[in-house]
């Protein structure tokens, strides 16, 4: 008779080995998912450290340039 699946709360450790090996796909979409609040947490600090500095943002508007406008001439509307 095979052995039945382990429950997680009665051996933590004991589930993620049989779930690494029986169930692969989502073993390790758990663990690479789990990695991003940890990253979120780490990176940011990590890049500052290191010297890295945000690009500034791109301009969402034109400026409007200072002066009188200029009066168009010739092919105008």
């Amino acid at each position: 008779m095979p052995n039945p699946s382990p429950q997680f709360w009665a051996g933590p450790l004991r589930y993620w080995r049989w779930a690494a090996r029986e169930k692969p796909a989502f073993f390790w979409s758990v663990i690479i998912g789990g990695t991003g609040p940890l990253m979120l947490a780490t990176v940011p600090p990590s890049l500052k450290a290191l010297g890295y500095e945000r690009a500034s943002p791109i301009p969402m508007t034109y400026p409007i340039p200072s002066g009188p406008r200029k009066t168009i001439t010739g092919y105008d509307d």
